[in-house]
C-alpha cells in the first residue's frame, strides 16, 4: 500500500479518478500525517477537517455519479493565512486579526477547489508576510522539516513546510521578495512565482500591490505545473485589475527538450559577499546538468541588482503602510478597550494589534511618503525600479532564463538573524524578481555537504514566459533526481492509500 507523501499530486488525482482510492481516504491520510508530524513542525495554524472532509465526499460523489473530475480531485492543499476562504480564519498570523473570521473566498483558493482540490486548512506566516522566517508569526514560530533547530524561510514558511513534511501535497503561498522561493529553497521544495498578473490577488491580504504575487508549492515542478494549470485555466478573473488573461497548458510542454536554450550567468552576483561554498557548488551542479542537456550557458549582466534591496525596502514599505492603514480596530481586527477617546482607541489598537516588524515596516514606509523623505528616497526608488527592468529586458534578449542562486545560505537557525537587516540580506537574490515581475521558481538540488541541508537554484524568465521556465526547470530536475521528498525528521506514516 502507498502512502500519502510518497505520491504526487497528479498520481493522488489519478488514483481518485480511477477509483483506487477516495478522495475521503486521501482527506484522512492527509489529517493523520498532519496529526502525527504538525506537533513537531506547526506549520498550520488551523485544520480545516470539516471543509476537506466535506470537499472530499462531494468529489467521491461525483465520481460515483460518473461526473468528469478536476485535475486536482481529492489533492490535499493547504493556503497561507493570508488567503481568504469561507469557513476559516484569515489572521496573517497576526494579533490584529486573530478571530477575522472570512467572508468571501479569494480567487486562487476557489479556483484550486474548482479543479477539486481539498482543502486542509491554513498554513503559518510571517505576519502580514513581513519576514523571512516565519519567527514573526504572533501564534508561533514555524520549524524546518529538515532540522527543526532552524527556520523554514519565509514569509510563506508554514506552506514550505507542510508540503515538505509530507502533511498536504500542494500548498499555496504569496510572494513579494521571495517568499515562495526562499522558504522552498530552505525546505527542499519547488516553489513558483508566476509572473506578475498571472494569478488573480482577488482575496489576498495585501502586502505590497506592485510587488505581490500567489503561486505553488510542491514536491517536483510536474505537480508545481498541475497546480499552475489550476490557478490560469478560467482566463482573467475580473474581480482583480491587474488579472492578466494567460491561458496556457503549463503539462504541455514540460517534457519537451531544452536543447539550444540559452541560460544567462550573471557571474558577478557569485562574488557576492556571504554567499555560502555550497550555495556555490549548487550553482556549478545546475550549470553543468544544463550542458549535458545541450543548452547553452551565455554571461550577461545585471548592472543595478546590487541597488535591488534598497529600492525594495523604499517601496515595499511604503505599500505596506498604504495597505495596513485600513486596520484601525474600528471596523475589524483587533480593539483596544477602555480609551477615553476614537483617536486614542484606534492608536492603541494598531501600537497593541501589531508585531514588532509590522509596526517597523509601517513607520518606515510613513516616513518615505513624508513630504521631507518621498522625493528624497521614494522617487529614485522607482527610477531605480525602471533600471533594473531595463537590465532584465536587455539580459532576455541574450538568453531564455536565468540561473540564480535562490538564497545565498541555506537555512539558518533560530534567532541567528538578530539584525533586521542581516534577514532582509536573505533575499538578495529573489528581491529584483518581484520588482521588475518577472516569473521565478527555486528547484532543489540535493543536501549541502556540510549543513546536510536542502540546497537549490533559481530560474527567472521574462514577463509571461512561465511556460517555458516550467519547461527547463523540469528538464534541470530530471537531469540532477534532487527531488528530496519528504524530510526525514517527520517520523511516522501519514495514512495508507489502498
Amino acid at each position: 500500500m502507498a502512502t500519502l507523501d510518497e505520491l504526487s499530486a497528479a498520481q493522488i488525482a489519478a488514483g481518485v479518478v480511477a477509483g483506487e482510492f477516495s478522495a475521503t481516504e486521501v482527506a484522512q491520510a492527509s489529517l493523520d500525517a498532519i496529526e502525527k508530524r504538525d506537533g513537531a513542525i506547526q506549520a498550520f495554524l488551523q485544520v480545516s477537517a470539516d471543509l476537506a472532509l466535506e470537499a472530499a465526499a462531494i468529489t467521491d460523489k461525483n465520481r460515483a455519479a460518473k461526473k468528469q473530475l478536476g485535475a486536482l480531485a481529492g489533492v490535499p492543499v493547504a493556503f497561507k493565512d493570508n488567503l481568504h476562504l469561507v469557513g476559516t480564519r484569515t489572521t496573517c498570523a497576526s494579533k490584529m486579526l486573530e478571530n477575522y473570521e472570512s467572508v468571501f473566498t479569494a480567487t486562487c483558493v476557489s479556483r484550486m477547489l474548482a479543479a477539486g482540490a481539498t482543502p486542509m486548512g491554513k498554513t503559518n506566516m510571517d505576519e502580514f508576510a513581513f519576514g523571512s522566517s516565519t519567527e514573526s508569526s504572533y501564534f508561533h514560530p514555524t520549524a524546518n522539516p529538515w532540522d527543526t533547530s532552524r527556520v523554514p524561510g519565509g514569509s510563506s514558511g508554514g506552506s514550505a513546510a507542510a508540503v515538505a513534511a509530507g502533511e498536504v501535497s500542494l500548498s499555496l503561498g504569496s510572494d513579494t521578495g521571495g517568499s515562495i522561493r526562499q522558504p522552498a529553497s530552505f525546505c527542499g521544495v519547488v516553489g513558483f512565482k508566476p509572473t506578475y498578473g498571472v494569478v488573480s490577488r482577488y482575496g489576498v491580504v495585501a502586502f505590497g500591490s506592485s510587488l505581490d504575487q500567489v503561486g505553488p508549492f510542491g514536491r517536483s515542478v510536474e505537480d508545481v505545473a498541475l497546480a499552475m494549470n489550476a490557478l490560469v485555466g478560467a482566463g482573467a478573473d475580473p474581480l482583480d485589475s491587474t488579472s492578466q488573461a494567460y491561458a496556457v497548458d503549463f503539462m504541455s510542454s514540460l517534457h519537451n527538450p531544452i536543447e539550444g536554450k540559452r541560460i544567462g550567468i550573471v557571474r558577478s552576483l557569485l562574488d557576492m559577499e556571504g554567499i555560502t561554498a555550497e550555495v556555490r557548488d549548487a550553482m556549478q551542479q545546475a550549470m553543468s546538468a544544463f550542458e549535458r542537456l545541450g543548452a547553452v550557458l551565455v554571461d550577461v549582466e545585471l548592472p543595478h541588482i546590487g541597488a535591488a534591496i534598497a529600492a525594495y525596502y523604499v517601496i515595499a514599505p511604503c505599500e505596506a503602510f498604504s495597505n495596513l492603514a485600513r486596520f484601525d480596530g474600528v471596523r475589524y481586527g483587533y480593539t483596544e478597550p477602555h480609551c477615553s477617546s476614537l483617536a486614542e482607541q484606534t492608536s492603541r489598537s494598531r501600537a497593541l494589534g501589531f508585531g514588532q516588524e509590522a509596526r517597523r515596516r509601517q513607520l518606515l514606509g510613513a516616513y518615505l511618503l513624508s513630504s521631507e523623505a518621498y522625493n528624497k528616497y521614494y522617487y529614485p526608488a522607482q527610477q531605480v525600479r525602471t533600471l533594473i527592468t531595463e537590465d532584465y529586458v536587455q539580459a532576455f534578449t541574450n538568453c531564455d532564463a536565468l540561473l540564480l542562486p535562490t538564497s545565498p545560505t541555506t537555512a539558518f537557525s533560530f534567532g541567528q538573524m538578530g539584525d533586521p537587516t542581516q534577514m532582509y540580506a536573505s533575499d538578495l537574490f529573489t528581491i529584483s524578481n518581484n520588482i521588475v515581475g518577472n516569473g521565478g521558481i527555486s528547484v532543489p538540488m540535493g543536501l549541502g555537504t556540510q549543513t546536510n541541508m536542502p540546497l537549490s537554484v533559481q530560474l527567472q524568465g521574462p514577463a509571461f514566459a512561465d511556460q517555458t521556465l516550467l519547461q527547463i526547470a523540469f528538464a534541470l530536475e530530471q537531469e540532477v533526481k534532487a527531488g528530496l521528498g519528504v524530510a526525514p525528521t517527520c517520523i511516522g506514516k501519514g495514512g495508507e492509500l489502498a
